[in-house]
Parts: C-alpha cells; structure tokens; sequence
C-alpha cells in the first residue's frame, strides 16, 4: 500500500560523535535509512516515512523554526543559546556536558561573584554567557568565538570563558580552572510548535520507537532452567515487568524454563543466585527494543 502521510523531516547533526550515535539510535528505532557518509545530505526510508537532513547542529532549532524540519535532534547548550521557538520533546543519554564559567589557574577567582565589574569574556554562547554575568551584577564585554576558547586568556584575548566541558580535560591542559556551572546539557529531540495533527501522530510514534530502544539498552534478556520448587524464591530477585514467564519442561515435572529481563548492570549478579538454586542452561540475550 502506497504511503499518502507526507514523511516526517529529521534534521540532525552532519557530522560528529553526537551524529553518528543518533543515526544509529534511528536505525535501533526501525527506520530503515540507507548507508551515509559525510557527502550525505538527505535521506529517505524504503517506506517513505522519514526523511533525514544532515545540517550543523548548531543550525538546527533555525531548520525547525523555517518548517524545513518537523523534529530536529541538537544539544539543549544550542536551543537555550538560540532562544528557539521550538518544544523539547525527549532528553537523551549522550551528549553530556556542563557550560563552565573559566579563568587561569594562577588567578585568585573562585567564582563569578569574585570577577571584576568590567571583563572580557570569550565565548561561543553569547546570550547564556551575556545574561549569567550581567545577573551577577558584571558588564562584561563579549568576544564571540567559534572555537578554541580555552587558548583565549593565555593570548590575552579574554579574561573569563563560558564554553562547554564534559571532562574538564581541555580546560584542564589550557590551565584553566572552572569557578562556576552555567548549566547542563545533553543531546535532546525538538519539534515545531506547529505541527498538525498527522505529523504530532507520527511524532508520537517515533518518540515510543526511540524510548523503546533506550530502555532496551539497559537492559538483558535471561532464560534458564529452574527447579519448579524455587520459584517463590527466584521471583524476589528476578521480578521482571510483573513476573518471571514460567514455561513447562518436556518430559520433565521437576523443572521449568524462566524467561526474564533484568537490569543490565544487575545480570551477573542475579545469574550467581540462580546457580546456587540450581539453575542450569542459562542464555544471556540483548534486547534490541523494549516497549512497556
């Protein structure tokens, strides 16, 4: 059957660490996209249903708003910087980072307050950087840049950076020292405001697909062979959504075979208990998606 919905427009970022594990995230999903690279502009479900647009990540929220995009997937840092008029739908697992207030280590700051009135601040965020300072009572004077912020102080250029940090580690070997957090940050889905009614449909629908698949990550599948008679007692430490599926053994009345999903960091832990209850035949499985 044709599909007559027009398909949902995803931008997210061309390139990166942040694109690929999205376009992975959307394949987990089941949307079915060809192979990329970074030549790839555009592309298209078998179906017909999703098309990808790969632009900077920072453009983004700016696609959304123009209705060249319905949901956008961007960092939460660049919708608060851009003031974009666009609705945070999803917060996702990657992508963390902190937005930093920064000066030289051999300075005596220790925070915001401790700054001079009048400073020179060098920063690819100039509206978060701008009002954070002012509210402290600052007046600072802005240098936007588009990179290598933290050489900045040791140039001369500025005094203070605001920039973004998910270790310190930059900051850290450009020997510089944090004073204050800004805020935090992750990767985040955004959508138009106005989207109609079919497109908020299959927006909806895309979210569960994703939600599915990151629940999953955390997630193990386990089977094993129990004692029938130790299934009050397994059921305290593998409770499952409600319940372990208990299925019957042929020829066998002793034992059953319980199918489980277990927290992923708990697996090991809950395979050892069910060894010493005499389980056997036990399969450790991924789980692939996950919908409650």
């Amino acid at each position: 059957m044709t599909n007559t919905n027009k398909p949902l427009k995803i931008a997210i970022p061309n390139k990166g660490r942040m694109s690929e594990k999205i376009y992975e995230l959307l394949r987990c999903a089941g949307l079915n996209f060809p192979s990329k690279d970074e030549r790839t502009l555009q592309a298209e479900t078998k179906d017909g249903r999703h098309r990808l647009i790969f632009v900077r990540t920072a453009d983004i929220p700016r696609f959304l708003e123009a209705k060249v995009a319905d949901v956008g997937f961007t960092g939460f840092d660049i919708v608060t910087e851009l003031k974009a008029k666009v609705e945070k739908i999803m917060d996702l697992d990657f992508g963390n980072c902190d937005m930093v207030v920064a000066v030289k280590e051999e300075d005596s700051y220790t925070c915001t307050k401790d700054l001079p009135e009048h400073i020179n601040v060098a920063t690819s965020f100039p509206n978060i950087a701008g009002e954070y300072l002012e509210k402290a009572g600052k007046k600072p004077n802005i240098i936007e840049v588009t990179g290598a912020t933290e050489i900045t102080p040791r140039l001369g250029l500025a005094d203070v950076v605001v920039d973004i940090t998910s270790s310190g580690s930059t900051l850290k070997s450009n020997k510089l020292k944090v004073i204050d957090k800004i805020l935090s940050s992750s990767a985040v889905v955004v959508a138009r405001k106005d989207l109609d009614e079919n497109l908020k449909k299959q927006v909806h629908t895309l979210l569960v697909a994703l939600q599915s698949v990151l629940e999953a990550r955390e997630k193990k599948y386990l089977m094993a062979n129990v004692p029938k008679e130790k299934l009050d007692e397994i059921r305290t430490f593998l409770p499952g959504f409600t319940a372990p599926t208990v299925m019957p053994m042929m020829g066998d009345d002793k034992n059953v075979v319980i199918h489980v999903v277990v927290d992923a960091g708990k697996v090991f832990e809950s395979v050892e208990k069910l060894k010493t209850l005499g389980g056997q035949g036990i399969l450790i499985m991924t789980v692939d998606q996950m919908v409650r």
